[in-house]
């Protein structure tokens, strides 16, 4: 069904001035500004135009930017800085996936990526949605949806309502939607906005006939030569969207009645039990999300969340053992060093604990945050960082060289074989560099010289004289591991950055965008695909990496689904559906043997298999 009744409107709402006793709100969405680009004297015009007329407030509704950099963000703050009316922010994705700072720069300037606004008798609450610094879904974070719940607590009474904003749709589109829109449906909701599409749409949350009315508000530039935001007025019985063309009068687009009864979206929780032959436990469910792979020792399994925490989890006993604030959202998989102490790369440098979690010292950052997974060598400890890769002390974590002629940040673990490290970077390019010395050796891209497009996070596989990579470009390479010259490319499938190799290293495993399990020859001089298994994903994005144990390749996607494939009888062995978000990793505890999984949502589970 659709939203509405476009000719319910009045007169004087569809022309310049504004409905009686209603709420008036601009909503700017999808700006995208970089400094100088052709989107930037619109928004400047845009805001010239908001600040002449009697809105209550103005909400910036996410993709402030491009690429999310310290430029982007401090360029565009500036102009809507110049905004007369309150203003409130949230990020889009273009400020979470790609963000060289972990999105520390936005809290810095805007204070936090939610918000809550109260205009007479409506609450406005807005949460960022990510995905943070991966490719993946919008998610609210956990501790978010405590928030939410407390928030409406607090400010409700009787005759209030609630309007909700993100920069994602109620959708699937957001992976934890059904959950936040449970909490959403306990009060007073009379609609959902957001942006990210960049058109028009009106809809119902989850496409249930008669939920939660949402619209999906235009971007500043609709890629047609027309630029404007969004106009909000809300009466007691009505919410009208209008178009505001830059110059022009405001235009009606939709319009839904404000009633706050509407039909339920259903929220399942995921439940599994134990494949035949394995043992899946579930060890931990944080407070707060979880983006970080893990990292183990003998007792303890050790990770960062969403609040800035870096947390040891006892493998056995399941409880936390310690934790420790670094400040902000921790990316980088913690490194147990070669002194049973441990390292967490976090926003404001390099946290070291002993095994107690007192925190023993704090190594700074040179430039940027650490958001890297870091590789224990036999030479060393390699710890990617920002515009540099290091290799540091295994024990003290001293830096004994830096390779810093980067463009941009390290996101994924390198890869090392004898004294060959290579690694991508958000630059466009893949280097391999002399582990001794942090020497270049070669570099390569692949012809584009779009960042987004480069191997900024695909953990490069070394097979023989060849590394094979997946960017996302949709291809997978094969290079030269002594020139770096290209050997082969193919894009028969929708490759993406998820790879892996089986453990005799002769095959390469890639998890395509189709949800297929594609199997190629490593030793091959010329691309050969083996085998390939549907997987039944559907559509899928993870770049969880693909681990072979015990002759079971384990496989992890975007909404918290494991597959176990037999690579031998290509098959499907199970699926384990546990939790609805991003798969973070998948990882072998070298002291057990056993694997490990950790979800965004915060849960953490071991696999056994059993024998």
């Amino acid at each position: 069904m659709k939203l509405i009744c476009r000719l319910i409107m009045s007169a004087a709402a569809a022309g310049a001035s504004f409905a009686a006793g209603a709420q008036h709100i601009a909503v700017l969405s999808d700006i995208h500004i970089s400094p100088g680009n052709a989107s930037e004297p619109k928004l400047r015009e845009a805001v010239r135009e908001i600040n002449a007329a009697p809105y209550d407030l103005v909400i910036m509704a996410g993709d402030l930017t491009n690429e999310g950099s310290d430029a982007e963000l401090t360029n565009v703050k500036s102009i809507l800085d110049s905004i007369a009316h309150p203003l409130y922010v949230i990020p889009g994705n273009h400020e979470t996936t790609w963000s060289q700072s972990a999105t520390k720069t936005f809290f810095d300037l805007w204070g936090n990526d939610r918000f809550v606004a109260e205009v007479d008798s409506l609450i406005i609450v807005a949460i960022g949605c990510g995905p943070y610094m991966k490719m993946g879904d919008g998610h609210i974070k956990t501790e978010d949806l405590s928030w939410l719940r407390a928030t409406l607590d607090e400010r409700m009474a009787p005759g209030k309502r609630v309007l909700s904003v993100n920069h994602y749709p109620l959708n699937a589109d957001l992976d934890n939607m059904p959950q936040y829109a449970a909490v959403l449906q306990d009060y007073p909701v009379i609609g959902h906005i957001n942006g990210h599409y960049h058109r028009w749409i009106d809809y119902e949350a989850g496409d249930v006939k008669g939920a939660i009315p949402g619209v999906m508000v235009r971007a500043l530039d609709m890629r047609d030569g027309d630029y404007g935001y969004t106009i909000l007025d809300i009466t007691p019985d009505w919410v009208h969207v209008y178009n505001k063309e830059l110059g022009k009068a405001p235009q009606p687009k939709f319009a839904f009645a404000a009633t706050t009864s509407h039909t339920p979206v259903e929220f399942t929780p995921a439940t599994w039990t134990s494949p035949e032959g394995f043992t899946v436990e579930e060890v931990w469910a944080d407070t707060a999300s979880v983006f970080t792979r893990l990292a183990f020792d003998a007792d303890n399994v050790y990770f960062g969340n969403s609040l800035g925490d870096v947390k040891a989890v006892g493998k056995d006993s399941r409880r936390q053992e310690w934790s420790v604030p670094t400040g902000a959202s921790v990316f980088s998989r913690p490194m147990t060093l070669k002194n049973g102490k441990v390292a967490f790369p976090a926003a404001t440098g390099i946290f070291i604990t002993d095994a107690s979690g007192k925190k023993v010292k704090q190594l700074p950052s040179k430039e940027g945050p650490y958001v890297a997974d870091g590789l224990m060598t036999d030479r060393g400890w390699v710890q990617g960082g920002y515009k540099r890769i290091e290799l540091r002390d295994p024990k003290s974590g001293a830096v004994k060289w830096t390779y810093d002629s980067l463009f941009n940040y390290c996101q994924a673990a390198p890869a090392v074989d004898g004294d060959d490290l290579i690694f991508g970077a958000w630059d466009t390019n893949l280097r391999c560099l002399d582990l001794r010395t942090g020497k270049l050796r070669w570099v390569w891209n692949n012809g584009k010289d779009v960042n987004l497009l480069g191997p900024g996070n695909v953990v490069p596989v070394i097979a023989g004289d060849k590394v094979i990579i997946v960017a996302p470009d949709r291809y997978m390479t094969a290079i030269d591991r002594a020139t770096g010259k290209t050997l082969w490319r193919d894009n028969s499938h929708r490759y993406r950055e998820a790879l892996g190799h089986s453990e005799d290293g002769t095959r390469v495993y890639s998890k395509t965008m189709d949800g297929e399990l594609v199997a190629v020859d490593a030793t091959s001089p010329s691309f050969k695909e083996l085998w390939t298994v549907d997987m039944g994903l559907g559509y899928e994005h993870a770049p969880c990496i693909v681990l072979e144990k015990d002759g079971v390749v384990y496989a992890g996607s975007r909404r918290g689904l494991v597959t176990a494939v037999d690579p031998v009888a290509r098959k499907v062995l199970w699926q384990l559906p546990l939790g609805v978000s991003e798969v973070n990793g998948i990882d072998l505890d070298p002291t057990s043997g056993d694997i490990y999984v950790s979800l965004v949502e915060g849960t953490i589970f071991r696999i056994r298999k059993n024998g």
